[in-house]
């Protein structure tokens, strides 16, 4: 097979290997949005399923986050990130200290599930037409679309740190099985 052939034809593998987990483009900066947090939201909630339980206390190195304070880490950010579009984490809602709340890992799923509910609930709250209006996070100046790509950009930041936790535990993130 030529170089060009095989280069031709690497797209259709990709895709064929992702199949499923890819975030279908296209509408608005809402519907892109609400596509790829479905995606991160299928990886990180399956990792956190095929991690053992045993392993929710275990850290890289002192000083690190445990695999259970990575996905309450992730939980809190999906509470605190939409607040500064407009929805509120629930009454009652303490941050200081979330991650640190339990390292029970059907405590934390079920922790984690409803904080991508949440933060799923808040973007189908967005109005596309509001993409570009000003709003300050962590006290700078960003737009509705910038909350939006920063919250998918830390969902990536912390799946990418569990799949290297996974990985060093023996663990194969479960999309990469197939």
């Amino acid at each position: 097979m030529s170089r060009i052939a095989r280069a031709a034809a690497l797209p259709a593998v990709a895709l064929m290997f992702t199949a499923g987990l890819t975030p279908s483009y296209g509408g608005t900066f809402k519907d892109e949005a609400l596509a790829t947090l479905a995606t991160l939201e299928k990886k990180v909630v399956s990792l956190a399923e095929a991690v053992p339980a045993e392993k929710y206390t275990w850290r890289p190195a002192e000083g690190v986050r445990s695999f259970s304070e990575v996905f309450l880490h992730i939980a809190a950010a999906n509470y605190g990130i939409p607040r500064v579009i407009g929805t509120p984490p629930p009454e009652g809602f303490q941050f200081r200290g979330y991650d640190k709340l339990t390292t029970d890992k059907a405590e934390v799923l079920k922790k984690l599930k409803a904080s991508f509910a949440h933060a799923r609930k808040a973007v189908e709250a967005l109005d596309p037409a509001d993409a570009d209006k000003p709003v300050k996070m962590f006290g700078s100046d960003t737009t509705v679309r910038g909350v939006c790509l920063r919250m998918i950009e830390h969902l990536g930041e912390h799946l990418g740190q569990s799949i290297a936790y996974a990985r060093m535990n023996g663990v194969v993130p479960p999309w990469s099985r197939k």
